[in-house]
């Protein structure tokens, strides 16, 4: 497990409840480590990704997408005869490409659990965070790929108890960016608005305090997020400010019959997806 973060903490400490005898983990962040060792999420702290991949079955990478691209182009070696390589990075096109370039095609499968928290490090992990939670997994594309995508859904499914879906990585990012990154930036721009008028924090209520929540999430994970995914979240923000655009338009017009279809349409939705 090469990261101990709210991700990768909850993924390990999982595993070790369901029975695995050996998890290895390691992270930059000390504290982090030494907190995962006493909660026995991990079984091992290695002094180095390289250590802490030696002799696994599977090395999943649990760290920001451009951490993710980089241990892609150095982990090869250290990987053990028919071990199983895999991340958690919520961009998936330019990492299973990277995984390509480096002659992991065989042996690797993007994996993307929705499921999480805003918060990180390992204090908002929870062995429980993945339980029937959707899981994207994306094959490499070549023959004996599939085999490890399988290999990847099956650890989702068996140990996380999680629900692993099969998809390809451009169609990931370009659902993503509509599902997830999108109402990450809306929160932002929210939230961005908002400290510019000044008001203090007293003055919200729910409404305020719910949209925003995103908003506190890792501001240096997220411009790698939106950065890897630029082009299908710009596409995403286009359409959103049009949305916005005809809203206004609807209040300048003071057409009361067609706001309240426009709220309408958006509380219907809203109301369909807890269905």
């Amino acid at each position: 497990m090469i990261g101990l973060g709210a991700i990768g903490g909850s993924v390990a400490w999982r595993a070790t409840q369901a029975g695995i005898a050996r998890v290895v983990g390691w992270t930059r962040e000390r504290a982090d480590g030494i907190e995962a060792l006493k909660r026995e999420a991990v079984t091992d702290l290695a002094e180095s990704p390289e250590r802490a991949a030696r002799g696994a079955a599977l090395v999943l990478l649990a760290v920001p997408p451009g951490a993710t691209l980089d241990l892609l182009g150095r982990v090869r070696p250290w990987l053990a005869p028919g071990a199983i390589v895999t991340d958690v990075a919520s961009v998936k096109r330019e990492v299973v490409e990277r995984a390509c370039r480096e002659g992991l095609a065989e042996r690797f499968a993007g994996g993307h659990p929705l499921a999480g928290t805003h918060a990180t490090g390992f204090a908002a992990a929870r062995p429980d965070m993945f339980a029937k939670a959707v899981v994207y997994v994306c094959p490499t594309g070549s023959p004996a790929g599939g085999q490890a995508a399988h290999g990847v859904a099956g650890f989702w499914r068996e140990v996380m108890d999680a629900q692993p879906v099969l998809i390809e990585a451009a169609t990931h990012d370009e659902l993503l960016a509509w599902t997830s990154h999108l109402p990450q930036v809306v929160a932002s721009a929210l939230a961005v608005a908002l400290a510019e008028r000044g008001l203090r924090g007293v003055s919200y209520g729910p409404g305020g305090r719910d949209t925003t929540r995103l908003a506190a999430s890792d501001p240096a994970l997220w411009a790698d997020i939106l950065l890897q995914n630029r082009d299908a979240v710009a596409s995403a923000i286009a359409a959103m400010s049009g949305s916005l655009s005809r809203l206004a338009a609807l209040l300048e017009r003071r057409d009361a019959t067609a706001l309240a279809a426009y709220l309408e349409q958006g509380a219907n939705f809203r109301r369909g997806i807890d269905r």
